[in-house]
């Protein structure tokens, strides 16, 4: 077991994965093929889907996280529910692992601040998976809008309805990406939230128009909904000198500036790199662990999100409700 130590400089990195749903198993496959790691196994009580990923990518299939711990691992993925992040993240920390723990990163603030206290305690890197950060459209506009007066931002991020989704509404699905990114982006943190949310269609919230104001001043909004019939996930930056589009999906980024008197501009086509997101965060975890240095997504940033996003729904649904909102999120 790792111990908290930092792995050699070119010994691989022993990692394993909690879950192997849609994410888990990407997160495996990622990793079986990834310099630097080696991925020793996966856990998931649904021992025939596990071991079929498992034998595939040539890794050993186990019932659960204490069986998986016991495999001397240095790094755990944990990808399984979002209401099962608490006790896995703590398990494996006690166990001296390195841990990225899928957003959100838990199901409460105050789970989410134990699972960080719990990785300072031990001094083991804690990364938070938002992966959207990773996406080369948005390190893109990220470098486009760097030394920029940054005015304004507009996310949209809609799609059809997910069938696997059943207890978790659009905010936390879908809008903890943006309201991350948002704070990524102003390098700042949201300050003042309002939100109109409603189910549609839906248990769960299905449409939501949320206006945000960071503490540096920027204006913010994000349009998400699962009633549109196709993906879409755009970003539109104003800045005091240029403005500047990104589609997340396509990977296209423009950008509009030297605005003249008489309302032309000169626009160009930026250059965005291919890279698999996935592959970057995990490569991003793997040299966090090896140097000690700070994680892209910090569990700070992860608790963060996650409580902008619960202030979204504060005022909306009957307090009992409100603790089932993230069950199936992760």
């Amino acid at each position: 077991m790792a111990q908290s130590a930092v792995p050699a400089a070119r010994a691989p990195i022993r990692v394993g994965v909690v879950g192997v749903g849609v994410m888990g198993s990407n997160h495996a496959r990622v990793l079986a093929d990834l310099p630097g790691a080696s991925l020793i196994g996966i856990a998931d009580p649904d021992l025939a889907q596990s071991k079929k990923v498992a034998e595939f990518l040539g890794c050993k299939a186990v019932a659960d996280v204490d069986e998986l711990l016991a495999l001397k691992l240095d790094a755990v993925i944990v990808a399984a529910p979002s209401h099962l992040h608490h006790d896995i993240a703590l398990s494996a920390i006690r166990a001296g692992a390195h841990v990225l723990v899928e957003k959100p990163i838990a199901p409460t603030v105050e789970e989410g601040e134990a699972i960080v206290g719990a990785a300072k305690a031990a001094g083991v890197t804690l990364m938070i998976g938002h992966v959207e950060r990773f996406n080369p459209a948005v390190e893109a506009i990220r470098n486009a809008i760097r030394g920029e007066d940054i005015l304004s931002i507009g996310i949209t991020r809609v799609g059809p309805f997910p069938p696997r989704m059943s207890n978790v509404g659009v905010v936390i699905d879908l809008a903890v990406h943006d309201i991350d990114l948002i704070c990524h982006f102003t390098n700042s943190h949201i300050v003042d939230v309002q939100p109109q949310v409603r189910a549609a269609v839906a248990d769960r919230e299905d449409i939501a128009l949320l206006q945000f104001r960071t503490a540096n001043g920027v204006l913010a909004h994000i349009n998400t909904n699962w009633l549109t019939p196709f993906k879409a996930r755009t970003v539109h930056v104003a800045t005091r000198k240029k403005y500047v589009i990104g589609d997340l999906l396509t990977r296209q980024v423009t950008e509009c500036s030297d605005y003249k008197p008489d309302g032309s501009y000169s626009m160009r086509h930026l250059s965005v790199a291919y890279a698999e997101p996935l592959r970057v965060e995990l490569t991003r975890f793997l040299d966090a662990i090896r140097t000690g240095g700070r994680p892209d997504v910090t569990g700070e940033d992860g608790v963060l999100s996650l409580a902008t996003a619960i202030k979204c729904l504060a005022d909306h649904g009957s307090p009992g409700d409100r603790p089932a909102l993230l069950r199936a999120a992760g």
